[in-house]
């Protein structure tokens, strides 16, 4: 059972996605856990990814590929989990805000979020802050994440911010931000409750967040 969840570990950390789907359905045929799948296998291998990346290591394709292989496991692995109510860490809306149609960033971010464990409900590019409300108000998560890329955009980030304090829902989540212009000081200053410089810490920071370590 070890050597099929390590086949697992090693397939994600090596970007290997068609070895990822197929180690997985042999642990299922061969009755390994869903949980142990998920936690030994697929989040276990994208700490490791985040690691390498730390580490310089692996670069932003690497991360990437990583990411990929890790979704693809996840394909199998995610309608077997809302079967069993198998829950999350958290729930976390994301999206780059309004103005802003920049993605590859925020879809890596998403995509290290899940292998964190976390349920993501991804908005896309140019969401205005009347969509990220409705999508609160419906999923009720626990962590909102808004990106942007450029600094004519960055100040979208407040104006969602202070729409939600508007419409009083502010207290109902913490807020992550981050993006190429997005400092720890502009997070401050706003009053988002964290900031990640890249996808690998956006995970970390989350997780601290959710008081997960």
């Amino acid at each position: 059972m070890e050597d099929l969840i390590q086949g697992i570990y090693t397939a994600v950390v090596n970007g290997n996605a068609s070895g990822v789907k197929q180690k997985i359905q042999a642990a299922l045929d061969n009755g390994v856990p869903v949980e142990e799948l998920l936690n030994k296998g697929l989040i276990a291998a994208m700490k490791e990814v985040g690691q390498l990346f730390e580490e310089g290591e692996y670069f932003v394709p690497e991360m990437l590929i990583s990411a990929r292989a890790m979704q693809s496991g996840m394909v199998i692995l995610r309608p077997i989990l809302v079967e069993q109510d198998i829950k999350p860490i958290g729930k976390v809306v994301i999206g780059t805000v309004k103005g802003d149609l920049h993605d590859i960033g925020k879809n890596l971010v998403s995509m290290m979020l899940e292998g964190a464990g976390f349920q993501i409900v991804d908005l896309g590019t140019d969401v205005a802050p009347e969509k990220f409300l409705e999508a609160i108000n419906t999923h009720q998560p626990d962590i909102v994440g808004m990106s942007a890329l450029l600094t004519t955009t960055m100040t979208n980030i407040e104006k969602t911010l202070r729409y939600f304090e508007e419409n009083e829902v502010r207290n109902g989540f913490k807020v992550i931000i981050g993006g190429a212009p997005v400092t720890q000081k502009y997070a401050d200053e706003i009053g988002a409750d964290g900031f990640a410089p890249d996808a690998s810490q956006a995970a970390v920071v989350s997780k601290h967040l959710m008081g997960v370590a």
